[in-house]
């Protein structure tokens, strides 16, 4: 073995540092990995989803016959255009029409309350 000035060797406390250095890391990775968080477990299926999902396909099953039935013309609403209306020439009938009731009340005298 190799010896240094004054007859002393190094390597057993070199071996004696090593060990602790090691048993040191070995203690702290065993805390480490009893003190990380633990992954979550999956979660448990949802009772719901499934009820749901259920509709969805549901949905989606209309949709496709609806557009299948538009498509076909049956569904197709008709939409009528708006007759376009005079709003002077309404309003003037309208007159018309109550002046002539005034004028058929007043000749039978029903409105006449001084008799």
């Amino acid at each position: 073995m190799a010896r240094q000035e004054g007859g002393q060797c190094s390597i057993g406390p070199m071996r004696a540092r090593t060990a602790w250095v090691a048993g040191a890391a070995g203690a702290a990775i065993a805390v480490y990995r009893k003190l990380r968080p633990q992954p979550a477990a999956a979660p448990e299926a949802d009772p719901r989803a499934e009820e749901l999902r259920q509709k969805l396909a549901e949905a989606r099953e209309a949709a496709e016959h609806e557009d299948e039935f538009e498509a076909a013309g049956m569904g197709a609403e008709t939409i009528v255009a708006e007759p376009e209306v005079d709003v002077d020439e309404a309003r003037r009938r309208v007159h018309e029409a109550g002046r002539a009731k005034a004028e058929e009340i007043r000749e039978s005298g029903e409105g006449d309350e001084t008799a």
